[in-house]
């Protein structure tokens, strides 16, 4: 078993990412596996060294030790432009010119359900743009990358995936519309470079919150479309705070750091999550 815990260093780690952590950590050293760290920093604007050097602390004062260097995205931009030229030459993805504005003005009208995820569907507008058009606008034009959604889903075909102790289910990716899979501000969607790097390290079973279970639908059709391996998944609960919602960066009462600061001793902090205590305050809900 190799398992993965893959933090972004655009804020200090919460009580969440402990969480995650650690029972990332436990499976596979339960299994007598591996543990591997990955940097998701490919965020150029919001990522920090800084918070890269916090989170290792964090990890390391929760007790928990990993397996070789960390992985850093960053390393990693020419497999995700790789990745996008196979598809862009399968004419599975698609330039995509609209700003927010756009998108906002073109969805003020109903356009169905939002995606599993709870967000908007994107509309589809610069889909049908011939190839003249498209060449044109790449010259001089910011842009992001869309899958186009039923092209890619009608090649795939039905799909599974492995939700650990609960079976094989059906994945629907195509109900998240055509996603983004690089963006104009990022080399790589986070659906595009988990994918790819969790297949790239080898991950067996990638262990992440509840939150993230739509995402693995778009997760198993790029599996499929780039030939990939498919890890199985478990979906954890998510850590609250007092008002019932999901713990965020900005929380910073909640930040592994303020806790470090209170006195509390990390390892008696992990060994009491493992055992279902939660500090005063927070606790486990499943969305």
């Amino acid at each position: 078993m190799l398992t993965r815990f893959a933090p972004s260093p655009t804020g200090e780690l919460h009580l969440g990412h402990g969480w995650s952590a650690l029972l990332a950590h436990d499976a596979a050293r339960g299994a007598g596996g591996e543990f591997h760290l990955r940097i998701d920093d490919i965020d150029g604007s919001r990522s920090r060294e800084v918070y890269v050097d916090a989170a290792l602390a964090d990890l390391e004062w929760l007790g928990l030790g990993w397996d070789g260097a960390p992985v850093r995205q960053s390393q990693r931009l020419g497999d995700y432009d790789a990745a996008l030229a196979d598809l862009r030459a399968r004419g599975l993805v698609y330039p995509c010119f609209c700003t927010r504005a756009d998108i906002a003005a073109s969805l003020a009208a109903p356009h169905g359900p939002p995606n599993p995820s709870g967000a908007a569907i994107y509309p589809g507008t610069c889909r049908p743009l011939g190839a003249a058009t498209r060449e044109r606008r790449l010259a001089d034009e910011p842009h992001c990358w869309r899958l186009d959604m039923r092209h890619a889903a009608a090649l795939a075909g039905d799909l599974v995936w492995e939700e650990e102790g609960r079976g094989m289910r059906a994945a629907d990716p195509a109900a998240h519309g055509d996603i983004v899979l690089a963006r104009k501000d990022a080399p790589a969607s986070y659906h595009l470079a988990s994918t790819l790097d969790d297949a790239a390290m080898r991950v067996t079973h990638v262990v992440r919150g509840a939150d993230l279970i739509a995402s693995t639908d778009v997760h198993r059709l790029l599996q499929a479309l780039l030939g990939l391996a498919t890890p199985v998944y478990r979906h954890h609960a998510l850590v609250c705070g007092a008002d019932g919602q999901r713990l965020a960066k900005r929380d910073a009462a909640a930040s592994l750091a303020s806790l470090r600061a209170a006195g509390i001793d990390g390892r008696s902090l992990a060994d009491d999550l493992r055992a279902g205590r939660l500090p005063a305050g927070y606790s486990l809900q499943t969305p």
